[in-house]
């Protein structure tokens, strides 16, 4: 256990970020580090931060080869026996050693050598007096005014600088004159925002969730604007009274500041902990121990929050858990949603996952009776409804800028009632190839086997697999015509398009382009909900969440793209991906519409959209893919290997399967070992690739495989080339 001092050790285990699937003996020389402190110790000719995994009082195979820990380090209180649990539970089921699940697990300063120190606590910025600090200032210094006047209600140093690049600075100036004041940001509390009245199907929801004490898995399976949030919120509210802590996962950073916002919103006095990659170092290691303390009873995350410590949770939430995002792609490929199942069982809590469109493994476990479904099936606001959905032909339509004469008629018709549009495609930049109409030739991407992206402003091509990119250039390299055409269109190209046709409205492009920097999101997002944007053109960024009380017109292109993908979960998350963004329209009482273009009116896919019931098409493809033995009627297991050239990688799997092929009969007749294949993409960033596929009937078969094998996969040699495992995989 953590901290038990009752018997002396000699000797500790410690887990190291080192690719080795083992823990490392150390003497405790001079010290007396506890199970789950964080230790310095040496490790070859560097310094490493570890994690105290077991104390023992005898060397055993270590003898006469230990070295001594160098440092007990005490910023990090000892993890606990559950998040050592936990983390070794990830190492076991994704078989990836316990060290680099541990450092996956940990901020980022708790890896490093050095000791961190915590910075002082946040404060806010006020005035008590605003008419004296507002006459204390010149008329003429616009800017300094605008950010006095904001001081009437406390300001963060960071919500400061977003008003104005100096306004920190300003704050501090007026403070040493006596004209603001500071507070601890945790002394200021505002009034709770009101409790939202619930329809009949939200208060069952609420009672039945709220009433749940133990393990119990939750599907709330609600149509979009169905108010599902709410739900939330009164639920956590039972939560919180009870003296528990609630950790709640959601699938992006984009919707982090909206959601952040409702919270603290509704429960002013709690203290609250966000954990995303937006936050720098030093603010995630302060809320992840804010958590860990118990002080923060309401922490919000993206997927790695899912590690986060918690001594009193008491319930967990994941939000949309249909989203890809959920799972990790590279490194410890985990999935945040099944994790916070197994957390959710182990804890003895109940768990919560909501979606408009579940996911299939999760439909499956909800007709299996695994998870009990919840459903809302009706709009929260009295009055709305659901969206009407038009399908608008691409084929033989005289298309004008890639729009249908309808969508451009019904945008203007919009936009004369006062409404928003908002243009979806999920392509981003100005074109995605660049083509010479001689030759044929396309610009492509000398790393990849992908083409490059024309970004027209930037004057640049560049590949979104691998980040390369290169000037535009201006005549084919195979034939010299100077005559090269974009060809299709990109978020850039959509904009340029929509300021020809719509001169007078203000036209915002929601991208990640557009939001690369810190705070970018937050005020395209400020600019939407005050009417200063007229059209939105967005990528699936927008798709998600977002409620926007103007946005009665939805207009889709490109959506045929995932009808004839060689991916099988391709029609799934299209149907989910167009019922998202379907459902930002028409969330008031004013109906909304939604135009999908498509040159496939007829497919049977539109027939069920058009239904605008999920269950019918998750039904369908269930029972497809328990025909055909995908997932989750089968477990997978996808080993990749890439290397200079596809021979090489192929000759690793094949290695790889050799192992499999060498199992126990009782292990091996459960199995399918596949060929390796190349990748549907088989070069990437300069290498190339190639993938071998394991099935099995059932997890635990797949899982005693692996676990027989992995010791010989381990250690294969494989030169310049090198290999990973997915457990599984969302993506072949």
């Amino acid at each position: 256990m953590a901290g038990d001092r009752t018997v002396s050790a000699q000797f500790v285990m410690v887990a190291l970020d080192v690719p080795l699937n083992r823990l490392f003996g150390y003497q405790v020389g001079e010290f007396d580090p506890q199970v789950g402190q964080r230790v310095i110790v040496p490790f070859g000719p560097r310094q490493l931060s570890s994690i105290v995994i077991e104390r023992r009082n005898d060397a055993g195979d270590f003898s006469g080869k230990t070295r001594a820990i160098l440092a007990v380090r005490d910023d990090l209180p000892a993890l606990s026996a559950s998040t050592i649990a936990l983390c070794q539970f990830v190492a076991d089921y994704y078989h990836h050693p316990l060290g680099a699940v541990l450092s996956t697990a940990l901020p980022t300063v708790f890896r490093n050598v050095p000791a961190f120190k915590a910075p002082a606590p946040a404060c806010v910025y006020y005035a008590a007096d605003i008419e004296k600090l507002l006459a204390h200032i010149s008329k003429r210094a616009h800017a300094q005014q605008r950010v006095a006047q904001q001081l009437a209600t406390p300001h963060t140093p960071a919500a400061l600088r977003r008003i104005h690049d100096s306004g920190l600075k300003w704050a501090k100036a007026w403070a040493e004159q006596g004209l603001v004041q500071t507070a601890a940001e945790t002394s200021v509390v505002s009034p709770a925002s009101p409790i939202l009245p619930l329809n009949a199907e939200q208060a069952y929801a609420v009672e039945q969730l709220s009433s749940a004490r133990s393990f119990l898995p939750f599907l709330l399976y609600g149509i979009t604007g169905s108010g599902k949030t709410e739900v939330y919120l009164q639920t956590i509210a039972a939560v919180l009274a009870r003296g528990e802590q609630v950790l709640i996962l959601i699938p992006e950073i984009n919707l982090t500041p909206q959601l952040e916002g409702r919270f603290r919103a509704r429960f002013p006095g709690v203290a609250m902990a966000c954990l995303h990659s937006g936050l720098n170092d030093t603010e995630r290691a302060v809320n992840w121990l804010a958590a860990m303390s118990g002080e923060a009873r309401i922490v919000l995350g993206t997927r790695l929050a899912v590690f986060t410590p918690l001594p009193q949770l008491g319930m967990i939430v994941v939000d949309e858990e249909h989203d890809p995002s959920f799972k990790q792609q590279e490194g410890l490929r985990y999935s945040a949603r099944d994790v916070a199942v197994y957390r959710a069982r182990t804890a003895q809590v109940p768990i919560i996952l909501g979606s408009a469109t579940p996911s299939i493994e999760t439909w499956a476990n909800a007709k299996a009776k695994r998870y009990q479904i919840i459903t809302l099936a009706e709009r929260a606001v009295p009055g709305a409804t659901l969206p009407k959905i038009t399908l608008l032909p691409v084929k033989k339509a005289g298309l004008i800028d890639g729009f249908n004469r309808m969508a451009l008629a019904a945008m203007h018709a919009a936009l004369e009632r006062g409404e928003q549009v908002l243009v979806f495609i999920n392509r981003r930049g100005y074109s995605p190839v660049l083509q010479c109409g001689e030759c044929g030739w396309m610009a492509s991407c000398k790393h990849c086997s992908a083409r490059l992206v024309l970004h027209l402003r930037d004057r640049r091509l560049r590949c979104h697999h691998c980040g390369f990119e290169e000037p535009i250039t201006h005549a084919c390299p195979d034939c010299g015509n100077q005559d090269l055409k974009p060809v299709g269109q990109g978020t850039q190209r959509l904009e340029e398009a929509l300021a020809t046709h719509f001169p007078n409205r203000k036209i915002l492009r929601i991208d990640r382009d557009s939001t690369r920097r810190k705070g970018e999101m937050d005020a395209a997002l400020a600019q939407v909900h005050s009417g200063e944007a007229d059209i939105l053109i967005g990528t699936q960024m927008l798709a998600k969440g977002h409620d926007f009380d103007r946005l009665n017109l939805v207009i889709a292109l490109n959506a045929d793209t995932g009808l004839f993908s060689v991916d099988f979960r391709a029609e799934e998350r299209l149907f989910a991906l167009l019922m998202q963004v379907a459902g930002r329209a028409g969330r008031r009482e004013t109906p909304g519409e939604v135009m999908i273009q498509t040159a496939f009116a007829d497919h049977p896919f539109y027939h069920q959209l058009l239904g605008r019931d999920y269950a019918p098409f998750a039904d369908r493809t269930l029972s497809e893919r328990q025909d055909m033995l995908l997932p989750p009627a089968m477990a997978w297991a996808l080993f990749r290997a890439e290397a200079p050239d596809i021979e090489h990688a192929i000759g690793i799997l094949n290695i790889i399967r050799a192992c499999f092929e060498q199992l126990d009969a009782t292990l091996r007749k459960d199995l399918t070992l596949n060929q390796p294949v190349a990748a549907t993409m088989v070069k990437k960033a300069g290498v190339e690739r190639a993938q071998l596929l394991i099935a099995a009937r059932h997890k635990a078969q797949l899982q005693r495989a692996l676990h027989q094998a992995m010791p010989h996969i381990e250690v294969i040699k494989t030169g310049k080339g090198r290999w990973s495992l997915d457990v599984d995989p969302i993506e072949v």
